[in-house]
């Protein structure tokens, strides 16, 4: 699942909302990391239609303008909860490893070194390349 598609089902967990509705949902519970353009969120609500985690729930007019409003599908909270849990877990996961690194005195080393705790190419390895 997306990041956009999960905040966009997130969005939609409470209650029924409109485009706009949606756009500033996804920006506040992101904590404005995730700014849909409205392009790339009918896309996603295409999408999500289509896999039917989400519905058109009803259609109004307001000054002129048809507001289309969709709600989450009891498929799509189930599949925004199993999104949730993998997330949780892999969370979890990286909070251990990062504290089993500090308890074991793990040095951090700088980015450009390469991934922390490998030595840098020295010599030929197996297939060739620097080992």
């Amino acid at each position: 699942m997306t990041r956009a598609a999960f905040f966009v089902l997130t969005a939609l967990a409470d209650q029924p909302r409109h485009g706009y509705g949606i756009l500033r949902e996804v920006e506040e519970l992101s904590d404005g990391e995730v700014q849909l353009r409205v392009g790339t969120l009918y896309g996603v609500l295409d999408r999500l239609t289509a896999d039917g985690l989400i519905v058109l729930d009803r259609e109004e007019v307001q000054q002129g303008r048809l507001r289309r409003y969709y709600r989450l599908t009891d498929d799509g909270a189930a599949a925004l909860e199993t999104e949730a849990e993998r997330m949780a877990a892999g969370a979890g996961a990286a909070r251990r490893r990062i504290a089993e690194g500090r308890r074991a005195g793990t040095p951090a080393r700088p980015a450009a070194d390469g991934p922390a705790g490998l030595e840098p190419p020295t010599a030929p390895g197996l297939a060739g390349g620097l080992a």
